[in-house]
């Protein structure tokens, strides 16, 4: 049986960030809440059989792409568009060597995005699928939605969650309601 190799999130995102700094105490903070909820997650469903140390690794590291993007709300002053985040933090993942990781920064934006979205709005994306496909991507993307990076002491409702989905269309929100049947038994809040 091969031994489980365990990284250190931290030491990871500390490669990009200054330890301290406005953002990166965002960015962790933000990142922490989502792996505390999607182990909550993955704690009540232990039919799934969700790979939790993973989880804890992935939903740290999912949004390590922010510094090279432009959203000054959060102190990032790099070049790309925000929706460019996870497909340039899975290129750092892919450098470190984690490529399980990686597909979890690519996939979780919005509440991932098809080719046919990227397409059509003209997405300055890569021309592929960028939808979580693993269950434990799919945890890490429904708890991501649950927390912003811009007020970090608010956990949204699902009502909120919906309302700010269906601006991209009623597939999302469906995609959503569907983790939230298949994580929180459909429950409201």
């Amino acid at each position: 049986m091969a031994k489980e190799v365990r990284i250190d999130p931290l030491a990871i995102i500390e490669k990009y960030y200054e330890k301290g700094s406005d953002i990166y105490n965002i960015l962790v903070n933000h990142s922490t809440l989502v792996k505390n909820k999607a182990l909550e997650i993955a704690n009540k469903h232990p039919e799934l059989l969700l790979d939790k140390q993973f989880i804890a690794e992935a939903a740290m590291l999912h949004d390590i792409g922010i510094f090279m993007c432009n959203a000054p709300r959060i102190h990032c002053t790099g070049p790309h568009n925000y929706i460019e985040h996870g497909y340039l933090g899975a290129k750092l993942l892919r450098a470190e060597g984690l490529y399980k990781h990686a597909l979890v920064c690519e996939r979780h934006t919005g509440i991932g995005i098809s080719l046919e979205m990227i397409l059509k709005n003209k997405l300055p994306l890569p021309h592929r699928d960028l939808l979580p496909i693993t269950y434990e991507e799919q945890v890490i993307c429904y708890a991501d939605k649950f927390y912003s990076k811009t007020n970090l002491d608010e956990q949204f409702t699902l009502q909120r969650i919906r309302t700010y989905l269906r601006r991209y269309g009623e597939t999302e929100v469906m995609r959503f309601n569907t983790w939230n049947v298949l994580f929180e038994g459909g429950k409201s809040a």
